[in-house]
């Protein structure tokens, strides 16, 4: 990754670019109210499983009727194995795993720190994308807010236990070294880039799954729980997919990132009105140190001086 190629530091977002952010971070908060409901009768690896077999499809269908052709993505087989393990296996995982016991918004909060491990990676990683002071003055924001969600459950066991609010600390560090991946992936269409990532995590679940629980009953979830199985796999993966590798083309892996900014207030929504959902007082505090940092490093609110 070291080796990307210099180019000049990017600017602000344009219009387009927030349009789309604004989007997908809607699209993705609702992942998490859609994975809330299916966690409570699929395994969370069977739900990876679900989720990624199922958008593959729909997007290797899609481009069969709309082209363009999937053969621009075998040169690149390796390096789409690699984006599916960091940006899909590992970080979905962890994140099914951690909502069998955390609620939809408090997910999606761990989730926002996201830019943060994106900043530290970026900065050692290419030429283009350094920190600048308010940069680092987000990252520490971000740090005091992700120690605030976790140090009182650290103490109490409020909100949850902590194994599952470091889960999703995990997929955030996995989702950051993915961007870095996906950056590799100069001049090829965004919807080849989401189609031979999802089709790569396919293969990778499918002998996964097997081997964890067998092909018994994997089917067996009510009419409900397949509803949310299907809204994550296209709404939330298929069509998000293809938002979000644009967004990295044309903004960048660290403005991409700064999706999550959106992503806990649509969560959060969701679970209140749908899950009858409520945060903690600490980790609504949480919340607004994170959402700060996110403001910091985007520059806009607080500007350089």
């Amino acid at each position: 990754m070291a080796g990307s190629a210099a180019s000049a530091s990017r600017g602000p977002m344009t219009i387009r670019d927030w349009g789309q952010l604004l989007l997908l971070g809607a699209i993705w908060g609702g992942s998490f109210f859609f994975a809330r409901i299916a966690v409570a009768e699929l395994q969370p690896l069977v739900l990876v499983l679900f989720r990624v077999a199922i958008a593959a499809v729909a997007l290797q269908l899609y481009l069969g009727l709309r082209g363009p052709s999937f053969r621009l993505a075998l040169p690149h087989a390796g390096l789409f194995f690699l984006l599916a393990f960091t940006n899909n296996v590992v970080p979905f995982s962890l994140i099914f795993a951690g909502q069998t016991q955390l609620g939809a918004g408090v997910a999606s909060v761990l989730n926002a720190t996201t830019p943060f491990w994106t900043l530290i990676l970026a900065n050692a990683l290419t030429s283009d994308e350094k920190l600048s002071w308010n940069k680092l003055a987000g990252v520490g924001l971000g740090v005091a807010g992700t120690a605030v969600m976790i140090g009182p459950g650290l103490l109490a066991g409020l909100g949850g236990p902590v194994w599952a609010k470091f889960a999703l600390i995990g997929a955030s560090l996995s989702y950051g070294i993915a961007l870095m991946v996906a950056r590799r992936f100069k001049g090829v269409p965004s919807s080849v880039v989401a189609t031979g990532q999802l089709t790569a995590s396919t293969i990778i679940m499918i002998p996964i799954v097997l081997f964890a629980h067998g092909p018994a009953g994997l089917f067996s979830a009510s009419p409900p729980v397949w509803a949310a199985v299907l809204a994550l796999a296209l709404l939330s993966t298929a069509f998000a997919y293809i938002l979000y590798f644009n967004l990295v083309a044309s903004a960048g892996a660290t403005n991409a990132s700064l999706v999550t900014l959106i992503v806990p207030a649509s969560a959060m929504l969701l679970g209140f009105l749908f899950l009858g959902e409520r945060l903690e007082l600490f980790e609504i505090v949480g919340v607004v140190l994170i959402g700060l940092g996110l403001l910091t490093i985007d520059g806009r609110v607080f500007g350089r001086r």
